[in-house]
C-alpha cells in the first residue's frame, strides 16, 4: 500500500470521530518510526498489525506524531514516533550547569532543560556519552538522576 498524503492529525476535529468510530471496530493500524525515520519523505515500514506500507511523501509534507495516513470508511492508518531515551543530569551548581550546556552544544547533543535538569537524548548508544561525560561524573560536577548508573 502507498501512502503519499497525510490528511490531518489524530487531534483535527474532523477526524477524531470516525478514528474513534475505527478503533471501537480495532481498524485503526499504526506505524510506528525512530526520531529519525520522520524527517524521512520516502521509506517502507509495516504497521503494528502487519501491512506493509511505503510512504512516499512530497517535498513540502512532513511526517509527526499522531499523522493520519489513511482514513476511509474501514481502516485508519495513524503514524507515532517511538518514544525517545534521555540521559538525565543534575549539575552540582550553575556554573556546571553553563559548562556542561556549552559542552553537549559543541558535541551537537540534542538537550533539553528543566527542573534543574539537563536532559541528553540518547542518539547513540548510552556508553558513548558516559564516556564523554566520566570526569564530570567522576568528580562529582554532575550526577546522573531517576536512577540511571553508568
Amino acid at each position: 500500500m502507498i501512502l503519499e498524503h497525510i490528511l490531518g492529525a489524530v487531534t483535527d476535529p474532523w477526524i477524531a470521530a470516525p478514528l474513534h468510530r475505527l478503533e471501537h471496530q480495532d481498524a485503526v493500524e499504526t506505524v510506528t518510526l525512530s526520531r529519525e525515520d520522520m524527517s524521512r519523505k520516502r521509506l517502507r515500514a509495516c504497521t503494528d498489525k502487519g501491512t506493509e506500507v511505503a510512504i512516499a511523501l512530497d517535498r513540502a509534507s512532513a511526517l509527526f506524531d499522531g499523522a493520519v495516513l489513511l482514513l476511509d470508511d474501514r481502516a485508519a492508518i495513524v503514524l507515532r514516533m517511538e518514544p525517545e531515551e534521555w540521559l538525565c543530569l543534575r549539575p552540582r551548581d550553575l556554573t556546571e550547569a553553563i559548562s556542561v550546556g556549552f559542552f553537549a552544544g559543541n558535541l551537537h547533543w540534542r538537550v533539553r532543560f528543566g527542573d534543574g535538569q539537563l536532559q541528553v537524548a540518547l542518539e547513540r548508544e548510552r556508553a558513548v556519552y558516559l564516556e564523554r561525560l566520566a570526569d564530570r561524573l567522576a568528580d562529582g560536577r554532575i550526577t546522573l538522576i531517576d536512577g540511571d548508573q553508568p
